[in-house]
């Protein structure tokens, strides 16, 4: 994989970042964003899935928390923010760019 020959853009605030293998398939991608609010602490790592609100459900038949339920990113797909059963928080994503 190749950390250096990201993509960079900029959309509605966040800095999108995309990555390609040594073939040029798409690889990693992530972003980064200012600071919500002050109490938000740390960084909050998020994971590609294909239904937010599936995976919402699975997360507390796990023992986990939905914090912040399924919201749109408009043009971007849907997220909901999370803890873990030892109150870590993590984000789920569901691409879709038809989200409003």
């Amino acid at each position: 994989m190749d950390w250096f020959h990201a993509s960079n853009c900029r959309r509605n605030g966040v800095w999108v970042l995309s990555t390609v293998d040594d073939k040029g398939n798409k690889a990693l991608g992530g972003g980064i964003m200012k600071r919500q609010s002050p109490q938000q602490q740390g960084i909050t790592n998020y994971f590609d899935v294909k239904s937010v609100q599936e995976y919402s459900a699975k997360v507390e038949q796990l023992g986990g928390k939905v914090i912040s339920p399924k919201m749109p990113v408009p043009g971007v797909g849907y997220i909901a923010i999370c803890t873990d059963t030892e109150n870590n928080t993590f984000g789920i994503f569901e691409a879709d760019q038809t989200a409003k």
